[in-house]
């Protein structure tokens, strides 16, 4: 299948050409190792420094800071074509890239950009994002982690969960730099959070468990991450105390678009899978794409998967990197294409019976790997909460 010439998701001759890019680099070099490193749920760590080279990590961050200057298109259709083959790859990409070096480039004042951004951008350095904690996900104000200002400084205690690229390596190496959410006071009756730039060299900061056996994404490294009497300069401070909602706010809309993105390219790749399948494989003397079950599969995936993406795009389209303005479609398309990817998924495996579940056609990875879009990065249900408060707030 052929979509990419259609100028609605490639709008310019610079958006065809890193789709192009990344695909090629997807179908080289992402795809071959895929299955081993789900299989030893182990990350990558030199596949994805190579995404550095390409200009990827740091894809819309200035080019002073060593970043590509691209827009929320060239995200998405990064973060599209890498989840073809490989969506548990393309979730520390986004970690890295969307959660800590966007949001880092956006929020961050000038000497923190100039002494990090370069080595992100590059891949010298991978960064996550720390927010999830061992009792709380979604109730952001009811972290616990905090923050005590103590001269010069701030002492960071508490434990963070669920921390895509927490850690590196089976020696529970950290991530070189962490943005870590934490309450710095209380105002007007609710916790102040704020936010912090955390890098390896601090003492207190560690990895503390890390997660296996998750049901996919097992390509990606998640961990807990432990701050216990944490000394960090004021100058990680990111903004001023009590400014991390804004910095959720800027960049949720764009984490939120990108992880929309993988889903298409989960769905893409799995309508691939199944279409070709159901040509090929013959029941009763026919092929399976000459019984109407089996056309209902994959004409409702292929609508389905062409209405999410164009909801996408055109999200994208209108997206600003700096200043958002996308908050109720930001929810609306993860929430639609999170689950259109998952039953996307669902039906190729379906399609190809015994053969979809086992790894050898791709599907029950893919299948796997789609469900955690449900559930990270805000789960359905806050979404749904997110578009019924916004639209009600339109009355």
């Amino acid at each position: 299948m052929n979509w990419q010439e259609l100028d609605l998701f490639n709008p310019t001759d610079e958006h065809l050409m890193l789709r192009q890019t990344v695909k090629e680099f997807t179908q080289q070099e992402v795809e071959p190792q895929a299955e081993k490193f789900d299989r030893d749920e182990k990350f990558n760590l030199p596949l994805f420094r190579k995404l550095g080279e390409l200009g990827l990590l740091g894809i819309t961050v200035g080019e002073d800071y060593g970043g590509s200057n691209m827009d929320p298109i060239a995200a998405v259709i990064a973060h599209e074509e890498l989840s073809a083959a490989d969506p548990g790859f393309c979730l520390a990409y986004l970690a890295h890239s969307m959660l800590c070096v966007n949001n880092l480039s956006v929020n961050g004042n000038e000497e923190q950009k100039q002494k990090y951004l370069p080595g992100l951008c590059s891949g010298e350095l991978v960064g996550c994002m720390a927010m999830s904690e061992p009792h709380v996900g979604t109730d952001v104000l009811g972290m616990k982690t905090t923050a005590q200002k103590k001269g010069d400084h701030y002492v960071l205690n508490g434990r963070k969960m669920w921390i895509t690229n927490g850690s590196l390596d089976e020696d529970k190496t950290p991530a070189d730099c962490v943005l870590v959410y934490s309450v710095t006071g209380e105002a007007n009756g609710r916790a102040q959070i704020s936010t912090f730039f955390v890098d390896k060299n601090c003492d207190g900061y560690s990895v503390g468990q890390k997660i296996y056996g998750k049901t996919g994404m097992r390509a990606s490294n998640t961990a807990e991450l432990v701050f216990d009497n944490c000394k960090v300069s004021s100058q990680a401070l990111i903004g001023k105390e009590g400014d991390s909602l804004i910095h959720m706010m800027r960049n949720l809309e764009l984490e939120r678009l990108t992880l929309a993105a993988m889903s298409l390219g989960i769905a893409r790749r799995s309508i691939e899978i199944m279409n070709r399948y159901a040509s090929e494989r013959e029941a009763f003397g026919r092929p399976l794409s000459y019984f109407g079950q089996i056309q209902k599969y994959i004409g409702d995936s292929y609508a389905e998967y062409m209405a999410a993406k164009t909801y996408v795009y055109d999200v994208a389209r209108k997206m600003k990197v700096h200043s958002g303005g996308q908050r109720l479609d930001s929810d609306g398309v993860k929430l639609v294409a999170s689950t259109m990817g998952k039953n996307v998924a669902d039906r190729a495996m379906q399609v190809l019976g015994g053969y979809g579940y086992v790894s050898e056609y791709i599907v029950e990875r893919l299948w796997r790997d789609a469900k955690l879009l449900e559930i990270g990065g805000g789960t359905i249900e806050a979404h749904q909460k997110n578009i019924t408060k916004d639209l009600a707030g339109q009355l």
